[in-house]
């Protein structure tokens, strides 16, 4: 089966990497073209726009940064809706704003191309590793037509609901991650300030109720200060900008999303938007006047 992929990022080029390894051939697009190039000498071809990859392909995946970019690669100049052929399916694995999903889809119907949204979870290590967590919206058909293909980047797809399902559950989940970071910081922050070794609390607590995937991978970056990204601040302020302007449009109470939106948001004006989303430790770190870092 022909693939085409677009958007070869972080996340992408991995991603794009393991349907290779599975016997996918690919026709791949990227602004940035060294991707492509490189893809190319794992036997992928290259398209120079999103309508070429619609000319070759009838299943086209997308992989890009927020809601405007997957507008304009599906819907605007040079984009999949001028060349796609009737049946043709696109399967955004962005995590844009559900209400974006549905519009996008409403557009491409009128095409007759159908559309899954298909948002990840798991960061750049399980796009390496093909474990991501894949939460998929629309036609149940859909799903189960291209499951096969999503789990050859994934170690977990489920089907959830209609066609913007998919990114309510990456909000839900993205909410849930940046809470919990934040609880991890403000925790191990007041452990340090009162005088205990963060690291030797963290080890008291992991194994109980407090215990969590999200603590086991980010409390050990905040306390050696190991800010490499695998999901940037600033890509988790998309996704709670996101997130808040889909609670608001049906009236949900999101107060601690708003909270560490705005924690997230200082970090971004003392530049650290690069970093990791562990660094939400700084914060609290710079108001307390403690480091946790391991000494």
């Amino acid at each position: 089966m022909k693939i085409g992929f677009i958007g070869l990022g972080i996340m992408g080029k991995p991603m794009s990497k393991n349907l290779i390894k599975a016997g996918y051939e690919l026709v791949v697009n990227n602004k940035e073209t060294s991707s492509m190039d490189e893809l190319a000498e794992l036997g992928a071809q290259k398209a120079q726009t999103a309508a070429e990859v619609a000319s070759e392909c009838q299943v086209i995946i997308t992989m890009l940064p927020n809601s405007p970019h997957v507008r304009q690669v599906c819907l605007g100049e040079n984009g999949i809706i001028e060349t796609a052929k009737p049946g043709t399916i696109v399967i955004d694995m962005s995590s844009i704003d559900p209400v974006e999903s549905k519009a996008i889809g409403a557009e491409l119907a009128k095409k007759d191309i159908r559309m899954l949204d298909a948002p990840v979870s798991g960061g750049e290590p399980k796009a390496i590793d093909g474990t991501l967590s894949v939460m998929v919206g629309g036609a149940k058909e859909d799903f189960d037509k291209y499951y096969d293909l999503l789990m050859a980047m994934a170690g977990s797809v489920v089907y959830v609901g209609e066609l913007g399902s998919g990114n309510i559950a990456k909000l839900a989940n993205q909410i849930i991650v940046a809470v919990n970071i934040a609880a991890v910081s403000e925790a191990l922050t007041m452990a340090t300030k009162s005088g205990a070794d963060p690291e030797l609390v963290y080890k008291a607590i992991r194994g109980g109720l407090a215990g969590s995937t999200v603590m086991d991978a980010k409390a050990p970056m905040m306390m050696a200060h190991d800010f490499k990204p695998g999901f940037r601040i600033e890509l988790h302020i998309k996704d709670l900008n996101n997130a808040l302007n889909a609670a608001h449009a049906v009236s949900a109470p999101v107060p601690f999303t708003s909270q560490v939106m705005e924690i997230m948001q200082a970090l971004k004006a003392d530049g650290n938007e690069k970093d990791d989303h562990s660094a939400i430790v700084k914060y609290y770190e710079k108001v307390s006047g403690v480091s946790v870092e391991k000494k």
